[in-house]
C-alpha cells in the first residue's frame, strides 16, 4: 500500500490578510496550517519525507506542498495512479458544529479548513484523479500521536501531543498498544499551552509560531523565581491531570482572537511593556521567559505524573509542537518517570505529514505492523555527478576532490582545529527543523570566541542564542550527563542535558549559561560519514565532539541542494564547504569577488 501524507493549511494566511487586512506581518504570523509537508510510506517503510520550505525557500511555509508531494512520488518512482491513498493531517469536518455559530467562523470553515478546500487545491497542483475517494483527512493530534508512536519502536507507551491547537484541542493524552491509538483525555484550544508561550514569544519581540525556540535559549540568562507566581497565575492545574488557562478570555473580539491583542494587553498590565523587536534585551525580558519555561515545566510534569499513576504505563511517545522545547524534555527524561522516552524528530506540523499517512495506512492495511525508525534520512539526496554539474557553473568557487573519504575527514578535521567554520553537505536531507549532521555548519568546540563568531558572522542572529554539540555515540557519556544504555534517546538533538563539570570550560562553544547542552548522538550505523569526521577530530583535538548548527543564514530554510549550499557558503562567508567528496573555497582575485559578490547580493535579497 503506498499512501503519501501532507499538512499545511494553504488558504490560511490568505484567508486572513483578506479579512483582516492592514495587520503586521507578526499578527499574520498568528494562525493555523504553517509548516507544510508532505511524506510517503509504502510497504518498505518510510520511503520520503520533507518540508515545502526546502523546495521552495520560503521558511515555515503553509502553502500546499505541490513540491514535496513530487518529490516523495520521485523518490518512490511512483505515479499519483500508484497511491492508494492521500492523508491529510487536519480533519474538521467531524468539528464543523463548533465553526457554525458566527458568519466569521463560517466563511473561515469553507474558506480554509473544509476538505472540499483540500480536494480543490489537489485538482489544481495534480488533476486527473478522484480525490473525493483518495483524501482522507486524519484529526490532527491523531497524526501526531501516530508520528511518535508507530516509529518509536514501544510495543506500548503514553502519547503526549502538545500544541498550538490542533481543529479544537491543544493537548492530547492517549495511550498507544501494538497498532492501536487510544485517546484518555483532551485539553481544548482555549487554554492552549502552546498558544500561551506563542504569545509570550510575541511579547518578548518574536514571531509566534517560528521563534519559541528562542525563548527557549534566553530563559537560562534570566531569573525564574522573579516572575514565577505570576507566571502561575495563568495556569490553574486540575486534579484530573489537566489545566485550564483562563487569560484567554481577554480576547472578546473576532480581532482579538486572531492576534491575541487582549491577551497581550493583559500581559502588558501584569509584566510591563512589550519588547520591540530589535531592541536589547534587559533581565525583565530574561526573568519572564525563564518563569515561562518554568511554568511550561511545571504543566507538562503534572500532566505526565498523573497518567504515569493511572495508565502505569513506562515508555513515553511525544510530538506536536511543544515536544519541539528541548529543556522540558530534558527534565521530564532527568525526571525518571518513564524508562524510556522517544520524541519524535519532527514534532512540529511537518511531521504530522508523516503522522497522517502512517494512520492512513494502519486503518487500510490489515497487515500494517509498526517499524521502528533510525535516523529521519528521508530527504533528496545528491549524486557525485549532480555535485560537479553544479560545481562546474561556479566561477566563484575553488574545487579540491578528496583523494578519499578518509584524507577529507583529515583535511576537515585539521581545518576545524585551526578554527575554521566549515559547511558539511553530505547524503540525504534531514526531516524536521534540526541540522543533524547532513546539512550543517560545523565548528570546533574547544574556541571560547566561535559562539560569538557563529552568530555575528555566520547566521547573523542574536549574541544569546547556544549552539549544540555532535558526539561520538561512543564517548557521549563521558562528556556529558548521559547514562550508558541512553545514548539513542539524545540521537535527534531534542534534549537538553549538562555538560559534565571537567568538560565545561573545554567546550565553551557549545556550553550553555547554565551548563546545558542539546546534545546529538552520532552512530557510527545511521551517519557513518559524520562519525568518521568526528573521529578524526578526535585524533587532533582529544575530543570527539563538534559545535554543529543548520546549513542556512538567518530567515532562511536549511539548503536542500547543492547550488543552495553554495550559495550559503559564499554569503555567510564560511571558510571551506565540504560538499560530498568535494573541498570547496572560495577563488581569490577580481573574477571570484566579483562573483561572489553577485551571490551574496542575490542571497540577500532572498533573505530580505
Amino acid at each position: 500500500m503506498n499512501v503519501i501524507g501532507f499538512s499545511g493549511l494553504h488558504q490560511s494566511v490568505s484567508y486572513k490578510k483578506m479579512q483582516f487586512p492592514g495587520l503586521s506581518s507578526r499578527e499574520y504570523r498568528v494562525a493555523q496550517g504553517f509548516d507544510s509537508a508532505a511524506a510517503l510510506v509504502t510497504d518498505a517503510g518510510i520511503v520520503a519525507a520533507a518540508a515545502e520550505e526546502r523546495f521552495t525557500r520560503d521558511k515555515a511555509t503553509g502553502a500546499f506542498p505541490a513540491h514535496a508531494i513530487r518529490y516523495c512520488l520521485r523518490e518512490g518512482g511512483l505515479t499519483l495512479a500508484q497511491i492508494d491513498y492521500i492523508a491529510h493531517g487536519f480533519s474538521y469536518e467531524p468539528f464543523k458544529q463548533y465553526f457554525a455559530k458566527t458568519d466569521d467562523t463560517r466563511k473561515q470553515y469553507d474558506h480554509v479548513y473544509s476538505p472540499d478546500v483540500q480536494r480543490r487545491n489537489l485538482d489544481e497542483y495534480f488533476p486527473g484523479s478522484d480525490w473525493r475517494k483518495k483524501l482522507i483527512p486524519v484529526e490532527h493530534h491523531l497524526a501526531h500521536a501516530a508520528s511518535t508512536f508507530y516509529p518509536s519502536g514501544f510495543a506500548e507507551a503514553l502519547i503526549l501531543v502538545s500544541d498550538g491547537m490542533g481543529e479544537i484541542s491543544s493537548m492530547t493524552v492517549a495511550v498507544g498498544q501494538g497498532a492501536e491509538i487510544r485517546v484518555l483525555r483532551q485539553v481544548s484550544a482555549l487554554h492552549s499551552l502552546g498558544i500561551l508561550y506563542g504569545v509570550f514569544t510575541v511579547y518578548l519581540g518574536f514571531y509566534f509560531g517560528l521563534d519559541e525556540y528562542k525563548v527557549m535559549g534566553l530563559a537560562p540568562y534570566g531569573n525564574p523565581r522573579r516572575f514565577y507566581n505570576q507566571m502561575a497565575e495563568l495556569v490553574r492545574l486540575r486534579d484530573d491531570g489537566t489545566y485550564t488557562i483562563p487569560l484567554f478570555a481577554s480576547n472578546r473580539t473576532q480581532l482579538e482572537k486572531e492576534t491575541h491583542r487582549g491577551v497581550l494587553g493583559e500581559l502588558v498590565s501584569r509584566f510591563g511593556p512589550v519588547r520591540d523587536p530589535g531592541t536589547d534585551f534587559t533581565q525583565r525580558h530574561k526573568d519572564i521567559a525563564a518563569a515561562l519555561q518554568a511554568v511550561l515545566q511545571t504543566c507538562q510534569l503534572h500532566v505526565l505524573r498523573h497518567f504515569r499513576r493511572e495508565t502505569g504505563i513506562e515508555n513515553l511517545c511525544m510530538a506536536g509542537g511543544v515536544a519541539l522545547n528541548c529543556s522540558v524534555n530534558g527534565l521530564i527524561h532527568r525526571s525518571r518517570l518513564f524508562k524510556r522516552i522517544f520524541v519524535q524528530p519532527a514534532a512540529g506540523d511537518d511531521g504530522s505529514a508523516l503522522g497522517a499517512a502512517l494512520y492512513v495506512q494502519r486503518l487500510h492495511d490489515p497487515a500494517f505492523t509498526p517499524r521502528r525508525m533510525t535516523a529521519p534520512l528521508w530527504g533528496p539526496e545528491f549524486h557525485r555527478d549532480e555535485i560537479q554539474n553544479a560545481l562546474s557553473a561556479r566561477e566563484d568557487c575553488v574545487v579540491e576532490p578528496a583523494k578519499s573519504f578518509a584524507s577529507l575527514c583529515k583535511q576537515t578535521a585539521e581545518r576545524l582545529a585551526r578554527g575554521e567554520i566549515i559547511g558539511w553537505f553530505q547524503g540525504r536531507m534531514e526531516y524536521g527543523p534540526r541540522a543533524l549532521g547532513n546539512r550543517s555548519i560545523l565548528a570546533d568546540p574547544r574556541d571560547p570566541t566561535m559562539r560569538d563568531r557563529i552568530n555575528a558572522r555566520v547566521k547573523k542572529r542574536e549574541g544569546f542564542r547556544p549552539f549544540a554539540p555532535i558526539v561520538t555515540k561512543e564517548s557521549a557519556n563521558t562528556h556529558f550527563e548521559i547514562m550508558e544504555g541512553e545514548e539513542d534517546i539524545f540521537a535527534h538533538m531534542l534534549l537538553v542535558t549538562q555538560v559534565r563539570p571537567g568538560f565545561r570550560e573545554k567546550l565553551p562553544a557549545i556550553t550553555h549559561v547554565d551548563g546545558s547542552a542539546r546534545v546529538q548522538t552520532v552512530s557510527r550505523e545511521n551517519y557513518p560519514r559524520l562519525w568518521e569526521l568526528l573521529r578524526a577530530f578526535e585524533d587532533i583535538a582529544g575530543l570527539p565532539v563538534l559545535l554543529n548548527t543548520s546549513l542556512n543564514v538567518r530567515g532562511q530554510p536549511i539548503v536542500c541542494t547543492p547550488d543552495e549550499a553554495l550559495d550559503t557558503f559564499l554569503f555567510a562567508g564560511l571558510d571551506l564547504l565540504v560538499l560530498g567528496d568535494f573541498l570547496v573555497t572560495c577563488k581569490a582575485g577580481d573574477v571570484g569577488e566579483s562573483a561572489r559578490r553577485a551571490t551574496v547580493e542575490r542571497i540577500r535579497i532572498g533573505v530580505g
